[in-house]
């Protein structure tokens, strides 16, 4: 029998620990609370296994419990873990692993599939992937996110957006009641510094003597370049323009809000020399498809990698996404132009909130003149020719 009786455990009453013998404690805490834990030890190490309060559990449950854990630990079973098995409530690492399992086949993307768990595995399982998934809590993720926040920000981002989907995943199983504390748990990290991304661009000096020898050879490639050029446009802009957004007649390109960075419809003056590319791209177009600049595979567009290959074949060191700053430089360095105008031409979202209120119109004549004079400085002589 042990040392402690129903009577003695009900006049307990100062803070301390109580044994009854065989590692089974009463312990109360300095606020009163009353609870049961089992003290075990295997391999040197020691532990207190929570067994309940005393409020719920007997000195008699107590008892029956502290001997189920000390066998358990005797058999080399981990007695918390048998008893997330018991509830039903999986691991954290388990969890994941059938978000894993519901969803890769939705995932089109291999590379997206083959980081999705393995990013889980390096960042988060080693904090909590044995906890159990109700048990996992703001302070835990934040610990495991603090590691890589700052070295590899990009990466944590995408391991908190994964750990997020899990435990969204367990909530809507029932094997939790509340999602993460994201808000707070998003202003305890420290502040990631943004560091631009500088596109490698072509001297807008350069650029004349570029498109010459661009023009030397015709194909949809080069054709797709060149339009890319005289109209300061995205590169997936282009290669996803299509016939039913040109009117060549009023020299007009309006691409629609939902091929926008900014995801606002934008109306692209065309120089005569666009025109001019957009005419001669007309060769290429198929039956069945309304791409100006059709790829190799049917109803494709071209590939952002043709484009590239242009740069390297021509042994510049810039991508096409630079002759955007090479048009903007020139502008600033070459003419008298507003930079509104630029910044327009160039579809940038405007970041003062006053200005984007009031300026309302389109600057489309202004804009048209801008691409002229760029028409002019890209071709030498091709305001001559036209006329």
């Amino acid at each position: 029998m042990g040392r402690l009786s129903a009577t003695a455990v009900r006049a307990a009453k100062q803070p301390g620990r109580y044994g009854d013998g065989d590692g089974l404690y009463l312990l109360i805490g300095r606020t009163g609370a009353r609870s049961w834990v089992c003290r075990v030890q295997k391999d040197g190490k020691r532990r207190d296994i929570g067994l309940g309060s005393v409020k719920k559990v007997s000195l008699a449950l107590a008892r029956e419990r502290a001997a189920k854990v000390r066998t358990q630990v005797e058999v080399g079973l981990d007695p918390i873990a048998e008893r997330r098995k018991e509830a039903g409530i999986p691991t954290f690492r388990e969890a994941a692993a059938s978000v894993f399992a519901e969803n890769k086949k939705n995932w089109g993307n291999a590379k997206h599939r083959d980081q999705w768990l393995t990013t889980l595995t390096k960042y988060a399982f080693p904090h909590f992937g044995d906890m159990a998934v109700s048990k996992v809590d703001g302070p835990h993720v934040r610990d495991a996110l603090v590691a890589i926040w700052l070295d590899k920000p990009e990466t944590a981002r995408r391991v908190r957006q994964r750990i997020v989907s899990v435990i969204d995943w367990a909530i809507a199983k029932g094997y939790r009641d509340a999602p993460l504390p994201i808000a707070a748990m998003n202003k305890s990290l420290p502040k990631v510094k943004a560091k631009p991304v500088h596109h490698s661009a072509l001297p807008y000096t350069d650029v004349p003597a570029f498109v010459a020898k661009l023009r030397e050879r015709e194909s949809v490639g080069r054709l797709a370049f060149e339009a890319l050029v005289l109209t300061a446009a995205r590169s997936g802009e282009i290669r996803g323009a299509t016939w039913s957004e040109l009117d060549l007649e009023k020299k007009l390109w309006t691409i629609p809000a939902d091929r926008m960075k900014a995801g606002r419809e934008h109306i692209v003056p065309l120089s005569d020399a666009a025109v001019s590319v957009f005419e001669r791209a007309k060769a290429y177009r198929e039956a069945r498809s309304d791409l100006v600049f059709p790829g190799v595979r049917h109803g494709k567009p071209l590939s952002d990698m043709t484009l590239t290959k242009i740069c390297r074949d021509m042994e510049i060191a810039a991508v096409p996404h630079g002759f955007r700053s090479s048009f903007r430089d020139w502008v600033a360095e070459e003419t008298d132009f507003d930079g509104a105008v630029a910044e327009m031409v160039l579809a940038h979202t405007i970041e003062n909130k006053v200005e984007a209120a009031y300026r309302r119109g389109n600057l489309l004549e202004k804009r048209r003149a801008l691409m002229d004079a760029w028409e002019q400085y890209c071709l030498p002589g091709s305001a001559e020719l036209a006329s």
